[in-house]
């Protein structure tokens, strides 16, 4: 009978140290990184046309004096994920400037690829863009509402062009 009894307790230390083995190897697999491909940026389509009559407006605190919108036309999603758009600033005179940029949910940068500013109204391309992040105050708060409000949902790109423009219509106020 002991000998049955030792048999019992051997299987049952065998199948002990196999759950602990598994259990040990499991552990460690989930701590492995994963490897995620480094991301690029596609090619940057040239600036596009833009509209002053059919902006939306972004929401911005009440210090800031300009009226800043987004014209809806301009708004692309990038197999690279980034978000396309033009702004457009209005001073009280009637003044605007625009500019052609790109936000990047994933890591939370936005980069300016050119300016229209003053009465001829030509885009102007910068010529080494960066990626800055979109909590800096340059190039300015206005990136960083626009992804609150429509272009990004947490650390993602928020749909389609036509989600987008209509989360921003929908009129998020992060301001209020």
């Amino acid at each position: 009978m002991t000998h049955t009894t030792d048999a019992r307790m051997s299987l049952s230390l065998k199948y002990t140290l196999a759950l602990c083995l598994a259990l040990a190897a499991n552990a460690v697999m989930c701590q492995t990184p994963v490897e995620t491909p480094e991301w690029t940026e596609g090619t940057t389509p040239p600036p596009p046309a833009f509209s002053t009559k059919q902006l939306v407006p972004i929401e911005m605190p009440a210090y800031v004096s300009l009226k800043i919108g987004i014209d809806p036309e301009t708004v692309t999603v990038g197999t690279d994920n980034v978000v396309r758009y033009v702004v457009v600033m209005q001073n009280g005179s009637g003044s605007v400037n625009a500019a052609y940029e790109g936000i990047q949910c994933t890591n939370g940068e936005v980069k300016t690829y050119a300016r229209v500013s003053g009465v001829a109204g030509q885009w102007v391309n910068i010529e080494q863009p960066e990626w800055k992040s979109l909590t800096d105050n340059l190039p300015s708060r206005h990136a960083h509402a626009f992804a609150q409000q429509g272009a990004c949902d947490a650390h993602t790109v928020a749909g389609r062009a036509a989600d987008i423009v209509r989360s921003l219509k929908r009129g998020h106020k992060p301001y209020d």
